[in-house]
């Protein structure tokens, strides 16, 4: 449920009707604009008395939300929500580039990928150091040695790192872990998502394998209900019955998740592709639709890597392309 209060309403008031709802057991979620509040109401709201609220001389209008998704709803948050990283913002026309090698590999490595990213004007360094795979025979990270490698990297650029926690027992090796990232294949590990709301750390959620918009913002939810709002949603492709590139990537994703939530939205062209000739269009077009960002793969020889090799490019390349889409963000504003 959806209250609306009228612009500039007295503090006062607007608090004590917060403790009404309150009492009956209610969540309220407060969202204030520039003119008017917006309180979203969470759990069973049939107790609520429609015509009373609305009779109250403090609001403007109140209705039903017939979604299931509500912490993330735009309608509950009508405001685009800016992430802060440090010095980064991301979202409401702060578009961010985030960058590095699918996987942490050696100092010397990620070290080099860092520095390169940065000159051609990254925003953040990515990296694995846990890596899910889908043989277990094959590289599966450097874990707590790969973090240590990433915030070495981070001393040596100032870039701010972002990297994928698989388990929640893993959490104090994330301490200083900028952005933690839950990948597509926990994208619905909910006691993992429970867990990452109860912490005060941006969460780069993937877009699962194959789940739909609504699941995707439901994941959302274990995370905010939690206590943490500082979501960022990842379009990174999906399964469908193309058999010439890893996924299929859903730009359309970007403008619908951008209508239903207010959260920061960036795609993953590496993962989608799978290829790396393909990356630099995709990158162009998420960025002519709106993504708030890209995360892309980036390795300094992608011939000898030891994960995902195929749809990295070159910092060379990188570089290129970073500058095609700067052009492009600047031609949409």
């Amino acid at each position: 449920m959806i209250v609306v209060l009228r612009p500039n309403v007295n503090e006062t008031r607007q608090q004590q009707l917060v403790e009404w709802f309150k009492s009956m057991n209610l969540g309220v979620h407060i969202s204030k604009g520039e003119v008017q509040t917006v309180l979203g109401l969470i759990g069973d709201t049939s107790k609520v008395d429609m015509e009373l609220v609305e009779s109250l001389d403090i609001v403007e209008s109140a209705k039903r939300v017939s979604e299931t998704f509500k912490c993330c709803n735009r309608k509950f948050h009508p405001e685009d929500t800016i992430v802060e990283i440090g010095d980064v913002k991301v979202g409401s026309g702060n578009f961010v580039m985030i960058a590095g090698p699918c996987s942490v590999e050696s100092r010397e490595q990620i070290t080099s990928v860092a520095k390169s990213v940065k000159a051609s004007g990254a925003d953040m360094l990515r990296g694995g150091a846990f890596k899910p795979r889908t043989s277990p025979y094959d590289f599966q990270g450097l874990k707590g040695e790969g973090i240590e490698l990433l915030l070495a990297a981070k001393e040596e650029t100032g870039l701010p790192i972002v990297t994928e926690i698989m388990s929640a027992a893993d959490l104090p090796l994330f301490e200083k872990v900028d952005v933690l990232q839950v990948g597509a294949r926990n994208m619905q590990n909910f006691d993992l998502l429970k867990e990452l709301g109860t912490i005060n750390k941006p969460i780069l959620l993937k877009r699962g394998l194959a789940n739909t918009l609504k699941e995707m913002l439901m994941s959302v939810e274990y995370i905010m209900a939690s206590g943490n709002e500082r979501v960022i949603l990842c379009e990174r492709g999906i399964r469908t019955y193309s058999d010439y590139t890893r996924n299929t990537l859903d730009l359309s994703a970007v403008p619908m998740l951008h209508e239903l939530t207010h959260l920061p939205v960036i795609v993953d062209p590496s993962h989608a592709t799978g290829i790396a000739r393909l990356v630099p269009s995709m990158s162009l077009a998420a960025a002519a639709c709106g993504a708030d960002g890209l995360i892309i793969e980036v390795h300094n020889d992608p011939l000898h890597a030891l994960c995902d090799g195929a749809q990295s490019l070159r910092p060379e390349e990188y570089d290129a392309l970073a500058k095609k889409v700067y052009a492009v963000r600047e031609a949409i504003k």
